[in-house]
């Protein structure tokens, strides 16, 4: 009967090692929800660049705008939860959404469901763009609504003698998010480099989100086996919609009591006694203290969630070859958790302890505050490589010229003419740079034939004469490791690859075939030049380099990480644990809720800056980045400098024993507060109508 009345099973539940049977379910359900999650997330802004065929910026954008409502959707399902369908049915509802987004999103990602002419390009990218935003909105709806359901549906398994087992429990169920993340962020990005297709072989963006979409539905049947395991707490009432109310409640009363004939009150938040119990509002109180503290922290985390954005487009410019190992640029986002694991075990156990020898009051608020200027420091490391990067990369036009590089096809050289520059093409040769031209130049050829070119905008184009006379054709496009045939034709693409790989054509005319290998190295561009006839292959093709390989290596990435991570480890960690210790008993959800709001809102702010921020530079926009958080970093320590550490559990166990007639005393005052401000408010409501009144006369009288 006992357990009836707490909203538990009644009979005895099966334990292993004296931990319930049901939290093994719980635990394989979030180790797979967030391998699902984090894989899928690892390759996403590449996925926006190569497949949808977005600029940096856009794909910054709509990533940071997923990250975000990822964060902001944890308010919705606790609300849900806690007041309406319970813990268990909102986790197995929205997992079903969940797993239907990573479904659509790995559907969006088949680029033959819409190649109707089988080129290897999609003819209709708006459906691929649809499916995938579509997917990506209910991926945010289902992972940020059972965000807040999981864990503490876990603690809700064990009894009230099971506090050890219940510890044990929380550090496996965060072991196991950490082990779904780092595999997760090893695996889809070699998934993603698989090529695959029913017409055309490509990068299998589709296999990349398959696989944690498959990750999902384990997750979610997994979860529905233990039903009959768990231990259900029906729904309570959601106590942030209790905070909501008492603070809605003493704003507006504060309101109605404006007037200078209404005594002040020591904090505002004491206009709600007259409807809301004291014990309520000190705890109302505390939360808030912490959460105005909380205003400066989104800065840290538009800093932080840049590694799977714009670090990650960092990598993709830079050489992964780390001997036997090719690593991928969204690869290097397992830098973090593998520091993570590594950094936490060091602080804890040998950091911490050595400067709490030497007699250094290292408080959690200076830590955070220490943590936002390691963040700082990786966004300025980040801006040192970029500039280096930017050193080796090839000068493009500006916006108002174009560039060009001109292949000759034929046997023989040629002299070409082409706006102001003068040269000679020798047979099947290329010039060795792009000539920079305004938008509209004239070429011609030395028989006098010639022709006026258009450019785009700060474009990069390469012009085939293939005959003589003047006639120009766009290069053939072609995908990376793709096998085609090619008579009399130039062959031009370029080689953007994740890996110092090697990949073969075959080349067919009436002298015969060959298989042309060529070695592609990390950002690297070709022009392959096919003769008309040829005896062997490779004396044949001539290979131009349009864009040499990437020179930076992706090493130089590790120490950015690793101040990333120092800093996410100083600040994330003991931000929580903060809070947790400033939060009172029934309150800790309320907090861990505006936490991940910061989060959220740091998202927000990415957005902002990148499309608000004109800078030419990259380096420029993490300096940017860097800046903004230093100056918040000095805001967030003046306001922690005046920041009154409490143990909540005193102030809770103050109102607790305060004596009962002390209580209604209280509750009799309020209430004859409440109708003297009842009958000052009539008063004041006649007083108006009368006024009004008089009003209305006094106009009558005029008319």
């Amino acid at each position: 009967m006992q357990a009836k009345t707490r909203g538990r099973s009644p009979r005895k539940k099966a334990t292993v090692c004296g931990f319930p049977i049901s939290i093994f379910f719980i635990v394989v359900n979030e180790f797979c929800e967030r391998f699902s999650y984090y894989g899928m997330r690892a390759v996403l802004v590449l996925y926006f660049k190569y497949f949808l065929q977005w600029d940096d910026d856009l794909s910054t954008t709509i990533y940071h705008t997923f990250v975000a409502l990822c964060y902001l959707t944890p308010i919705l399902g606790a609300i849900v939860a806690d007041s309406w369908l319970g813990k268990f049915k909102t986790i197995v509802y929205l997992s079903i959404v969940y797993t239907l987004g990573q479904v659509v999103l790995a559907v969006s990602a088949i680029h033959d469901i819409s190649d109707a002419n089988r080129d290897g390009t999609p003819d209709n990218m708006t459906l691929h763009v649809a499916l995938s935003m579509l997917g990506l909105l209910l991926i945010a709806l289902g992972t940020g609504g059972i965000k807040p359901c999981v864990a503490a549906f876990g603690g809700d398994q064990f009894q009230d003698h099971q506090e050890k087992q219940r510890s044990t429990f929380f550090s496996i169920f965060y072991l196991s998010i950490n082990a779904g993340s780092l595999l997760s962020t090893v695996i889809t990005p070699i998934l993603r480099a698989q090529e695959c297709g029913i017409y055309t072989q490509q990068q299998c963006y589709s296999l990349a989100f398959g696989v944690p979409a498959a990750l999902m539905v384990v997750s979610l049947i997994v979860f529905i086996i233990g039903s009959g395991m768990y231990i259900k707490t029906p729904p309570q009432g959601n106590i942030m919609v209790k905070v909501f109310r008492c603070i809605a409640f003493a704003i507006k009363n504060r309101f109605r009591h404006r007037a200078s004939e209404f005594p002040k009150r020591t904090h505002w938040m004491d206009w709600s006694e007259e409807k809301y119990d004291k014990l309520l509002i000190a705890q109302v109180k505390m939360v808030l203290r912490v959460l105005f503290l909380y205003i400066p922290l989104p800065m840290f985390w538009a800093l932080f969630d840049q590694q799977g954005s714009r670090w990650t487009l960092q990598a993709t410019i830079m050489n992964g070859d780390f001997g036997i190992l090719k690593i991928q640029p969204d690869q290097m986002q397992t830098v973090n958790p593998i520091l993570i694991l590594a950094l936490v075990p060091i602080m804890d156990s040998l950091l911490y302890p050595l400067i709490a020898k030497c007699k250094i009051n290292f408080t959690p608020l200076k830590r955070m505050t220490v943590g936002m200027l390691f963040a700082a420091l990786a966004f300025i490391a980040a801006a040192l490589v970029q500039i280096q990067i930017d050193q080796t990369m090839p000068k493009f036009p500006s916006s108002s010229e174009g560039q060009v590089k001109f292949i000759n096809i034929n046997n023989r050289s040629l002299e070409v003419k082409a706006g102001t520059s003068e040269f000679t093409l020798g047979a099947f040769t290329a010039n060795e740079d792009y000539l920079t031209f305004d938008k509209a130049f004239n070429v011609s050829l030395e028989s006098g034939v010639g022709s006026v070119t258009t450019l785009e905008n700060g474009s990069r184009s390469t012009m085939v004469i293939v005959q003589e006379g003047v006639l120009f054709r766009p290069l053939l496009s072609s995908h990376l490791g793709h096998k085609q045939s090619y008579h009399r034709e130039v062959f031009g693409s370029d080689f953007c690859c994740s890996g110092s790989i090697s990949t073969q054509f075959r080349v067919e005319s009436a002298a015969g075939e060959c298989v042309y290998s060529q070695d592609l190295g990390f950002g690297s561009s070709f022009t392959l030049i096919i003769p008309p006839t040829f005896a062997f292959c490779g004396q044949s093709i001539q290979t131009v380099v349009d864009i040499k390989p990437n020179t930076i290596h992706m090493a130089w990435q590790i120490p950015q990480y690793f101040l990333m991570t120092l800093g996410e480890v100083v600040f994330s960690v003991t931000g929580l644990e903060f809070a947790y210790s400033q939060a009172p008993s029934n309150m800790k959800s309320v907090l861990q809720a505006g936490w991940l709001l910061t989060v959220a809102v740091g998202n927000i702010i990415v957005l902002i800056i990148a499309e608000a921020a004109t800078l030419d530079d990259q380096w420029a926009e993490y300096i940017l980045f860097a800046s903004l958080l230093v100056v918040v970093c000095f805001i967030f320590a003046f306001m922690a400098h005046f920041y009154t550490y409490i143990d909540p559990a005193k102030i809770e166990a103050q109102f607790a024993e305060r004596d009962p007639e002390e209580k209604e005393k209280e509750k009799r005052k309020s209430v004859e507060m409440t109708r003297k401000g009842s009958a000052e408010q009539r008063k004041e409501d006649r007083r108006s109508s009368d006024s009004s009144s008089d009003k209305e006369k006094t106009r009558q009288t005029r008319i």
